[in-house]
């Protein structure tokens, strides 16, 4: 449990951790520890499995990806594999949980495999192998608004540009509503937002259309707005929803540590390697987000389950378990 949470939640590499031992006089060789790892991935993969399941029975699932290096001893080099994660929607009430997808590529056919059989509202980014989700309308898309807001930011930021600078006013007083709304229940906050945001989407949208008209296409401004104006029915579907969320950065905030890990471990050794990986992530970062200490979590959890029922296993998912007593 102490390697799994050093590795995964600390971002140390094992080559790391086995200096530490050495430091008092405890050998655990790379080897040994890489071992550790695996085993301790396998064991926890049918626990993973059950959180996936738990998570596809919720309405809204947020998505994302990002690179991870991956070893490929036949060329001598490494290759671009991708951490797919999956989050529930906080605004639905149901337990927070995150799942971490291993994949060898950013095809979208990944995505379309982990949300098979599952309906509903998926918050995304604008990439492309999403797009195929939404033929047959039982998967309906959800446009981060967070994404279209960073491209105005990006423009303001360049050159201050005064057009970047009133769409910028006019996203702000969009958060301003959803902060003051969070903590109310679905049907609270879909009434004001159909009564104060959708007026401030509504205009922004002509605002947008019109001055799209006075731009060449080459333009940064265009290319800023066209993002908008092309996603704009999935960009606002949250306002006559009050389970909806507005944006998709409570994936991107269990995606941005990663970046830290991927520095620090350099590479993952093999597709199986990944896949034990996300498993063992999968659970640590739910655990955290459950407000549970990852280490008695997991330590608790890999005691338990070799003689734990299987018909029982959802009593150590990270949003139900308890801790043995002692």
């Amino acid at each position: 449990a102490w390697i799994a949470c050093s590795k995964f939640l600390d971002h140390l590499p094992l080559y790391r951790l086995e200096q530490i031992g050495a430091r008092s006089n405890v050998p655990l060789p790379r080897s040994t520890l890489a071992n550790w790892v695996g085993q301790v991935g396998v064991a926890l993969q049918p626990l993973a499995d059950r959180l996936a399941e738990r998570l596809r029975s919720g309405q809204v699932i947020h998505a994302d990806e990002t690179p991870v290096a991956q070893l490929d001893p036949g060329r001598g080099k490494t290759l671009r594999a991708y951490l797919w994660a999956y989050r529930s929607n906080e605004l639905e009430g149901g337990p927070p949980i995150v799942v971490f997808d291993y994949q060898c590529s950013r095809a979208g056919a990944h995505a379309r495999a982990f949300l098979s059989g599952w309906c509903g509202h998926l918050m995304v980014d604008d990439y492309a192998g999403y797009k195929p989700l939404w033929v047959g309308g039982k998967k309906i898309e959800l446009g981060c608004l967070a994404h279209a807001r960073r491209k105005f930011f990006d423009l303001h930021a360049a050159n201050k540009s005064q057009l970047a600078g009133f769409a910028l006013e006019q996203f702000a007083k969009v958060y301003d509503i959803e902060r003051e709304v969070k903590e109310l229940n679905a049907d609270q906050r879909k009434a004001i937002r159909q009564q104060h945001t959708r007026p401030i989407l509504d205009a922004l949208h002509q605002w947008m259309t019109l001055q799209r008209q006075k731009l060449p296409d080459s333009s940064a401004t265009a290319r800023a707005l066209d993002y908008s104006l092309r996603r704009w029915t999935a960009l606002t579907r949250f306002i006559d929803d009050g389970q909806l969320p507005v944006d998709n950065n409570w994936i991107e905030n269990q995606i941005r540590p990663i970046a830290i890990g991927r520095a620090n471990w350099l590479f993952a050794g093999s597709l199986r390697a990944g896949q034990r990986a996300a498993a063992v992530m999968s659970l640590v970062q739910s655990a955290r987000m459950n407000g549970h200490d990852p280490y008695a979590y997991l330590q608790d959890v890999l005691t338990r389950l070799p003689t734990h029922k299987a018909s029982r296993i959802d009593e150590l998912l990270p949003h139900r378990w308890q801790p043995t007593d002692i």
